[in-house]
């Protein structure tokens, strides 16, 4: 299977979950934003959850499929239509030869992921497929697609090819593509983005910030600064972040969610193309079941924090890798038992 890129749109680049073992190296993680919509799309065409997936900022991008397509679109709510027809999200799609796929407009969101059945055949660098833009580095030769790009896709799985197997069924005499009436829509972090709230847990230095930015943290709303990208959203506020006293700090490791505070007073949210490490100090992180929501909120946005604890968290993590499993395994029950 290959698809050709007819239009790019704002931004498409090949992600999979990161690029791991060299952030020591000072090579970043990297990875899709929004993992729980890559992984969901990817299980939903029998893939493994890590395959390479295309990662689609909000609107424009326009595919042609050359072959037909075992294919699944997570992420953010828009209408993506083939051949005109609206072509429903968060299932399974076989889609004929031939066909056009267009994105339109995100009602609610900011990327999708466009999975097919054996995932993107691009080359591993350093064990990811993922695109690391600033380092010209993995993905469609380390930078995003063009129009008139060809990428084509892996050999696909015993179970994808009985997915479309069983699918065929259901396109026979009309139609560009078949779907089946099930869906896995309640992994959709965009539909729930109406007042968001990230949950969030004290950070390093936490206890060095004043007791009133220590409340602000968490009573007032933050909007999403144009200044923000796959490295790191910035954040403002009504009211700055500031220390209690100076305080001297050397460069230490940061993770995804990592919440520093800069000498403006603005803070910003770490995220999947962030630095190996920094030097701000750190009022907090976003637990790591939130930290997809920053995937789908875009600049001018607002949301809020919410307290956690490090249990809450982790319980809230384990919750989320089961109802993946359970993803999984329903859909090789499903089409493992219909063949």
């Amino acid at each position: 299977m290959s698809i050709k890129v007819v239009r790019p749109g704002l931004l498409v680049t090949v992600q999979d979950l990161g690029r791991f073992r060299y952030q020591k190296y000072g090579v970043v993680a990297g990875g899709a934003m929004d993992t729980g919509a890559s992984r969901a799309a990817n299980l939903l065409v029998g893939n493994e959850g890590h395959e390479a997936v295309l990662e689609i900022t909000l609107t424009g991008t326009e595919l042609v499929l050359e072959q037909d397509t075992l294919l699944a679109i997570c992420g953010a709510r828009m209408l993506v239509t083939a051949d005109g027809e609206e072509l429903p999200l968060w299932r399974p799609a076989l889609v004929r030869a031939g066909t056009v796929i267009k994105f339109g407009a995100c009602e609610s969101g900011c990327r999708s992921y466009f999975a097919v059945a054996g995932g993107w055949d691009v080359p591993e660098v350093m064990g990811s497929k993922s695109t690391y833009l600033r380092g010209a580095i993995g993905g469609y030769k380390g930078r995003a697609l063009k129009a008139g790009d060809v990428l084509a896709a892996g050999d696909p799985s015993l179970l994808s090819e009985r997915m479309k197997e069983s699918l065929q069924i259901g396109w026979r005499g009309y139609g560009s593509f078949a779907v089946p009436l099930w869906h896995a829509s309640h992994f959709a972090i965009a539909d729930n983005l109406a007042d968001p709230i990230i949950r969030a847990l004290p950070g390093t230095h936490y206890e060095r910030f004043t007791a009133e930015s220590k409340s602000r943290l968490f009573s007032q709303s933050f909007q999403i600064s144009v200044q923000s990208d796959r490295m790191g959203y910035r954040l403002e506020g009504n009211h700055k972040l500031e220390l209690a006293a100076p305080l001297e700090l050397l460069s230490e490791a940061v993770a995804s969610g990592t919440i520093q505070v800069p000498a403006d007073g603005n803070p910003i949210v770490l995220l999947a193309d962030r630095q190996t490490t920094g030097g701000y100090p750190r009022i907090g992180q976003v637990a790591t079941v939130d930290i997809a929501v920053f995937a789908q909120l875009k600049p001018g946005d607002r949301f809020r924090f919410e307290w956690i604890t490090q249990q809450e968290a982790e319980e809230l993590y384990l919750d989320s890798e089961r109802d993946l499993r359970m993803l999984k395994a329903a859909v090789a029950l499903k089409f493992n038992s219909a063949n």
